[in-house]
């Protein structure tokens, strides 16, 4: 007997940003640059090791415990310096006790935890994500079970945000729609909005009954960690309820490790309790328990004021090193002639920058120039360096 049960399978769709790297990687050219990741490079091309990590690591290994599960929620204490972080110790959330804090599988798993919430116990059946937004956002929706729809964001004719759109499309969703918001450091565009955009933004879900679900992947890539925590804090301050996914990831250089952690702000200290049981009965369902190692890295380091300083400094160093090569390449593109004007990427901010390049000028760098970048135009800054941003500049001046 002959068994069919997975012959109409159909292959999945490369990722349309790890598939890249894929090719990146085959390309047997000496010249090439991979500008679609986003993972922070050094100078030399290489994901560092933060210094603090090291000490970290030094200092856990020194100590060595048993490697026993570790509670559905996370680390004992995880969810004390995290909400410390994102609210501000001085946070009224924080004093009150009234948000549920869980260690998460990265900013990924966060967000699934935080989508399976809201559908399957708070009954949340529609989400919106903005346009463009990164790519798996829609992905854990579809998978999560909502029906998405999306509100617009990105202006192409003028280089930014078109925030009256915005508006508008927010306006028109149902209540209780779960609307995922990118706190600062839009990926794919670079373009954040202001405080007082956000303010705007917080009345208008209040009015329309939407649920905020703030997505901050990038704190510290921007301005700061203080100032890139401005629209979490002023939805905090605004009394309402709503979630937020955080990852470190980025911020540590802890990629493999999976670290980060979702936060649902409620009404009550006794909201949050019942809240935090129902995100335990969800992760039980899913994973169980998260992995102890990149958590005890990150704890280590903001538990400890000197730590927390010295991990600031180099958080710092990543930022500077991200706004120089930003202003290099647009500053490359002028002096050569481009004919487009490029200034607009110092404008932008975090990781990503977003080009305005088509999927036939993006197929172009790959095949011609050895270039690599996602197929909506996005590029990697941290993938730029000294060496190769005039090779860039270039090939992106000769697919215009």
């Amino acid at each position: 007997m002959t068994d069919l049960l997975f012959s109409g399978i159909q292959s999945a769709p490369a990722d349309p940003i790890l598939g890249v790297s894929e090719k990146f990687k085959a390309d047997p050219r000496a010249q090439k640059v991979n500008l679609s990741v986003g993972m922070y490079l050094t100078e030399e091309g290489k994901t560092p090791i933060l210094n603090v990590v090291k000490e970290a690591e030094a200092a856990l290994a020194a100590n060595p415990v048993a490697h026993t599960y570790i509670p559905m929620s996370g680390l004992p204490g995880f969810d004390t310096v995290v909400q410390k972080m994102v609210f501000g110790a001085d946070s009224e959330v924080v004093r009150s006790g009234r948000a549920a804090t869980i260690q998460s599988l990265g900013g990924t798993g966060a967000l699934k935890v935080g989508m399976d919430f809201m559908h399957h116990i708070v009954g949340s059946s529609v989400a919106a994500t903005s346009r463009p937004t990164w790519g798996n956002h829609n992905a854990l929706l579809a998978m999560a079970g909502y029906e998405v729809k999306g509100y617009r964001y990105y202006d192409a004719a003028n280089d930014g945000i078109d925030f009256n759109g915005m508006v508008e499309d927010l306006k028109a969703l149902p209540a209780k729609t779960l609307v995922i918001l990118h706190s600062c450091c839009h990926n794919p565009t670079g373009y954040d909005l202001s405080a007082d955009q956000w303010k705007i933004i917080i009345e208008l879900c209040q009015k329309g009954g939407l649920v905020p679900f703030l997505d901050m992947a990038y704190q510290g890539f921007r301005e700061g960690l203080e100032q890139d925590a401005t629209a979490i804090r002023l939805f905090a301050a605004s009394g309402m309820s709503f979630l937020v996914a955080t990852s470190y990831s980025k911020s540590f250089n802890l990629y493999c490790e999976r670290i980060g952690a979702l936060t649902v702000v409620t009404q009550s200290k006794e909201q949050a309790a019942i809240v935090l049981s129902q995100l335990k009965a969800v992760i039980r369902s899913n994973y169980s328990n998260p992995p102890a190692f990149g958590g005890r890295i990150v704890m280590h380091v903001l538990s400890d004021a000197k730590r927390f300083a010295l991990w600031e400094e180099e958080l710092t160093g990543m930022r500077v090193r991200i706004k120089a090569m930003r202003k290099a390449l647009a500053d490359e593109l002028a002096r050569i002639g481009c004919k487009r004007d490029f200034s607009f990427v110092t404008r932008q901010a975090g990781m990503f920058s977003f080009t305005g390049l088509t999927p036939e000028q993006v197929a172009r760098l790959a095949d011609e120039f050895g270039i690599y970048a996602v197929k909506n135009g996005r590029i990697c800054i941290c993938g730029l360096n000294t060496r190769n941003v005039e090779y860039v500049a270039k090939s992106i001046a000769s697919v215009l």
